[in-house]
């Protein structure tokens, strides 16, 4: 479990304006409007797994992240946790807010050493309103994260874990492989409890799975990352 430590909030809005003009959601947004933002958001660095808010913390913010990885998880009272997505660099999330207005029901926690950009929720809300083309794209992106939660759940109810594995493997291959004489190297470093979490079952369960796909030549592996030698054998699977 994630520590409550954040990181420490500031204003810069020379950086600040920076990173706005490299978010895919704010592209072709007039410069005096962009400036105007960037003077009123906050900054935030984070080390790897500090909090940046939990279940229960008013949703007062959205946030957008410039450089690093941002888990999105359901955490249960018993501690136990369901990992629902990752967010990189260009990210929007917190965006719930905007809809319900109450307090959060997931939590954010930093994976790497990161960069976050936070903006009030009334600034954002006038913001979507004077530029219409920011909530066009960001009903695009949340009707995209509901089709792949839906997935997620329909994954988590039907397949076993040998294909639930499978599938996950094949996904990292494709946001993060990179082409190696062995197969797909998943550069993103990932541990097995990770996996678990992305697929609601157990560190000793991946694990071993792991070792069967390995066995099997399916995968191969180098410290933390996962080659894909067989993908063709893994969407069997999947």
């Amino acid at each position: 479990m994630a520590t409550r430590e954040t990181g420490q909030h500031y204003q810069d809005p020379k950086k600040a304006l920076w990173c706005l003009k490299k978010l895919p959601l704010l592209a072709d947004i007039p410069h005096d409007t962009l400036q105007q933002l960037a003077d009123s958001v906050q900054l935030l660095d984070l080390r790897r797994r500090q909090v940046i808010y939990l279940p229960g913390d008013p949703g007062q913010a959205v946030y957008f992240l410039s450089a690093g990885r941002v888990k999105i998880s359901k955490v249960t009272r018993d501690g136990k946790e369901l990992t629902l997505d990752y967010r990189v660099a260009g990210d929007p999330f917190g965006e719930l807010c905007l809809i319900e207005g109450g307090a959060r029901e997931d939590m954010a926690e930093a994976m790497d050493t990161s960069l976050v950009i936070e903006v009030e929720r009334g600034t954002f809300e006038r913001l979507v309103q004077k530029e219409g083309l920011i909530g066009f794209r960001l009903v695009k992106i949340l009707a995209q994260r509901r089709r792949e939660l839906e997935g997620k759940i329909e994954n988590l109810i039907f397949k076993d874990v040998n294909s639930k594995l499978a599938e996950l493997l094949l996904r990292l291959g494709q946001d993060y492989g990179v082409d190696d004489s062995r197969g797909t190297l998943v550069s993103l470093k990932i541990t097995h409890q990770e996996m678990a979490n992305l697929i609601g079952s157990t560190r000793e369960t991946v694990s071993l799975t792991l070792s069967q796909f390995k066995r099997s030549g399916l995968i191969a592996t180098e410290g933390r990352r996962v080659i894909l030698s067989d993908r063709e054998g893994l969407r069997a699977l999947a």
